[in-house]
């Protein structure tokens, strides 16, 4: 379990097949305090470390699944070698939550479709996909590349975020750019009432 708020942004090393495709992270995290068996959400996917280093500096490899990649902004061939992603470790008990819960299980992939500054902050205007689009409203909170936010406005499918500068520096967000694709994780709140009001 996750909160979206992101404490590192890690850098693709290396990528290959190995029946699941695995890839190798570097990170500023301290290799040493985290464990194999670990969870770690790289741009919103929960993802298990399955071996460590620190030379020529820290990294983890993680296995990713085909279906992983198949619900994912990761794609079919993997993240491209150089590629910078947001990266959270696990919630342990006692840690602030500051973002909302996540579970790093990405619910779908939206489409960045406009990019507007505002001041010194950026609005962005994403398209989800439409099965999930009733679970969107404004003021609620989304994760998207792992980042918990909270929705400006939404008009059909169409929804904005404004990503204030300090979010812009500490994540990847001060690099995004129309067209990108992105992993979509809506508020389980959300999903639960949707639930509800169909059964209830």
């Amino acid at each position: 379990m996750f909160t979206g708020i992101v404490t590192d942004v890690g850098r693709i090393v290396e990528t290959k097949v190995t029946g699941d495709l695995r890839a190798r992270i570097a990170t500023r995290y301290d290799v040493a305090g985290i464990d194999i068996g670990a969870s770690i959400a790289c741009d919103g996917v929960c993802l298990t470390v399955v071996a460590l280093g620190s030379e020529p500096e820290g990294w983890f490899d993680v296995e990713i699944s085909a279906e992983t990649l198949s619900k994912t902004n990761i794609g079919r061939n993997g993240w491209p070698v150089g590629k910078r992603i947001n990266l959270e470790r696990a919630l342990r008990v006692g840690d602030e939550l500051g973002g909302h819960i996540v579970s790093g299980h990405v619910d779908g992939v939206a489409e960045v479709v406009r990019v507007a500054p505002e001041g010194g902050s950026v609005r962005v205007t994403f398209r989800a996909p439409e099965a999930l689009a009733r679970f969107i409203a404004p003021k609620g909170s989304v994760a998207l590349n792992g980042t918990s936010l909270t929705v400006n406005e939404v008009e059909g499918a169409e929804f904005g975020v404004n990503f204030i500068p300090h979010t812009q520096s500490v994540t990847t967000w001060g690099e995004v750019a129309v067209g990108d694709r992105v992993n979509l994780e809506v508020d389980t709140m959300a999903r639960y009432v949707a639930r509800l009001r169909a059964y209830g």
